[in-house]
């Protein structure tokens, strides 16, 4: 997209599919953290401004007939919570309704600051007293009996045909909501829709505005770096982005070809980038070999796995040098840069 520059006509394309490995990295996240390998990243995230950019998409995803309506609350605080679940919630919940209403209907949206004092508590025993900001979706569809709802939140429970789904979604939500300290609740009768409430703990300070990335300029240099990935379309990737900005990359597809090249190379060896989880030597053992021929070599690992979770087997983790696959070509040089610099 940079050589092409801003007014190619490919540029839209290039945005595109841009944007599809954005959605497939987030809905691997999506699935990851419903089988309980990828921990939540919770940030203060405001609802409605989640809902105005994501209200393509949910429309979208309504059948021809169904009404879409956003009622949001004006100046609603944050939540503390994953945006990508977040997503995940508000889909899920858009398609049962959608699945609820096949002769069409309408579907609304609302969010509003709650107060929930002891009178309330106790008329919603589920809901600790405190303040929330309420996400509320209503449809006008089947409505569920109240054997049904006893069921909803099951794993693998489901009202729909073989095939038609796998029941996850409700379970899904129960789970997200859950783990954001939040509480759901469902009203339905049979013939007249169904509403859930969705209390999210507010969070009253502000949420923190990252830096856009126009304020942190790139930058390369002249160093070499011994790379090792036994994946090659992404080892060979990888070496393309670092190339251009100056250094000079040793590629290596395995452990062992790796540290003959550590010990063969001439010059100054200042970086290994290596995947954690590799055929023979793992990615923390070559380390270990090339600090023993190489000690002031600095070390950059890099996984599908996160930081946290190697930390809790006594691998590398949060005290070590550690980028998350799949990263951004701008990530990889930042980080490739702050760990020369340090």
């Amino acid at each position: 997209m940079e050589e092409l520059g801003v007014g190619h006509p490919q540029r839209g394309a290039l945005e595109q599919i841009l944007a599809a490995g954005d959605r497939g990295r987030d809905l691997v996240r999506q699935l990851m953290a419903f089988a309980r390998q990828q921990p939540a990243d919770p940030k203060e995230v405001k609802l409605d401004d989640l809902l105005l950019a994501r209200q393509g998409l949910l429309r979208k995803l309504l059948r021809p007939g169904v009404q879409f309506d956003l009622v949001l609350e004006a100046k609603a605080p944050a939540v503390l919570a994953d945006p990508v679940q977040l997503e995940q919630v508000l889909m899920n919940l858009v398609i049962n309704a959608r699945d609820a209403m096949p002769n069409g209907g309408k579907v609304s949206i609302e969010t509003a600051n709650v107060d929930v004092d002891d009178f309330h508590a106790q008329q919603h025993p589920k809901v600790a007293r405190g303040r929330y900001v309420l996400l509320t979706v209503t449809d006008t569809g089947t409505g569920m009996d109240l054997e049904t709802q006893s069921h909803i939140y099951e794993p693998f429970f489901s009202t729909k045909a073989p095939g038609s789904g796998t029941g996850l979604g409700l379970s899904t939500v129960f789970g997200i909501v859950k783990d954001s300290g939040g509480t759901i609740g469902v009203y339905s009768e049979p013939g007249h829709g169904t509403t859930f409430r969705i209390y999210f703990p507010r969070c009253d300070k502000a949420p923190v505005v990252p830096q856009p990335d126009k304020a942190r300029p790139l930058r390369g240099g002249t160093e070499t770096i011994l790379l090792v990935d036994d994946c090659k379309p992404l080892r060979m990737l990888t070496k393309m982005l670092l190339e251009p900005l100056g250094y000079t990359v040793l590629s290596c597809g395995d452990s062992g070809e790796a540290f003959r090249v550590a010990g063969e190379h001439s010059g100054t060896l200042p970086l290994l980038i290596t995947d954690v989880v590799m055929p023979g030597l793992s990615g923390p053992m070559l380390a270990d070999k090339v600090a023993s021929i190489r000690p002031d070599t600095k070390v950059l690992f890099t996984s599908g796995y996160t930081a946290d979770e190697f930390a809790r087997n006594g691998a590398p983790g949060t005290e070590r040098a550690f980028l998350t696959k799949p990263f951004s070509r701008d990530d990889l040089v930042r980080k490739v840069r702050e760990v020369l610099d340090s």
